[in-house]
């Protein structure tokens, strides 16, 4: 008999939800070459800035623009959120995104939307990161298990107050978008290491960027993104509490945003058969919402 543990196969393994694999391709290679001054001639720069240590920002991403999150000074974690820019009440599910790909996602792995809209909202089409694979502890990089920090739990664990966790980072980020701390919801914590130990209990370890990594998502339909520089910093050291956040401080470095666009000429190239994403109960295109009732509970 094997000692090696069993490898059940995924309850959710479905190729239908990668979408146009040779489309993502195509963009790997733009990205790949654009971050390595290989060809900087495909992509037109948007938008760019640093997001400095302990603080928050969100910024909108149109359908077809690239977004790339950078680590340009070193080592840092990024709690990211994510909504639909015409409805915050679409949004990042975290849950569901772990389901369909992986506790942590790479190249080709898509970040879908919550109930009832459920579509990807973005999909992952570079990561300087992608071959980090398992480490000798089993963690991974790029984690949606955990989910951000917050005041909240600060308090109950270390009992002090401490106003630049996530959670609070996220909500003064989002407030000139006419949103507010509920629509704060469950992250994907860029370039973050983590794993679940022997007894299941969630672990971190220290981020393994370096100057000049990089994450690069596709906007599968107008997007707010929103993203905390954890003042975890490269969670090389972390705790709770006010000691704890001296602490970490010196680990905590700026990550770098960066807005791109195909230039004229080349989108439709290299954009060939690409549409926008749908949400799942358009009508005639999926589910229409009645569940078992009369007439739908909502509109979408």
């Amino acid at each position: 008999m094997s000692s090696e543990a069993p490898n059940p196969t995924p309850a959710y393994d479905s190729q239908v939800v990668y979408g146009d694999k040779a489309l993502y391709a195509r963009l790997n290679t733009l990205i790949t070459d654009h971050q390595s001054k290989k060809d900087t001639t495909n992509l037109r720069q948007v938008e760019s800035f640093e997001i400095p240590i302990r603080s928050g920002k969100a910024w909108v991403v149109k359908k077809g623009q690239v977004l790339t999150l950078t680590t340009p000074h070193g080592p840092q974690v990024g709690d990211l959120n994510i909504f639909s820019l015409t409805n915050p009440r679409e949004r990042l599910w975290a849950s569901r995104t772990r389901q369909l790909h992986a506790s942590h996602v790479s190249i080709g792995d898509r970040l879908w939307s919550n109930l009832p809209y459920l579509r990807p909202l973005c999909t992952i089409i570079g990561d300087s990161l992608a071959n980090y694979g398992v480490d000798g502890n089993g963690g991974r990089v790029h984690d949606l298990l955990g989910t951000r920090c917050d005041p909240y739990v600060n308090k109950i664990l270390a009992d002090s107050s401490f106003d630049y966790h996530c959670h609070s980072n996220l909500t003064r980020a989002i407030l000139p978008y006419g949103l507010h701390e509920s629509d704060v919801h469950d992250v994907l914590n860029v370039f973050q290491v983590t794993g679940l130990n022997r007894d299941g209990k969630y672990f971190m370890s220290p981020c393994p960027a370096k100057p000049g990594d990089y994450f690069s998502v596709l906007a599968e339909t107008d997007l707010l993104c929103a993203l905390s520089t954890c003042p975890g910093g490269d969670l090389s050291v972390y705790g709770w509490g006010e000691e704890s956040a001296r602490r970490m401080l010196e680990t905590c470095r700026p990550i770098g945003v960066e807005v791109l666009e195909i230039v004229e000429g080349k989108r439709d190239e290299v954009l060939e058969g690409w549409r926008e994403s749908e949400v799942a109960n358009r009508r005639g295109g999926g589910y229409e919402g009645l569940h078992g009732l009369g007439m739908p509970v909502f509109g979408v």
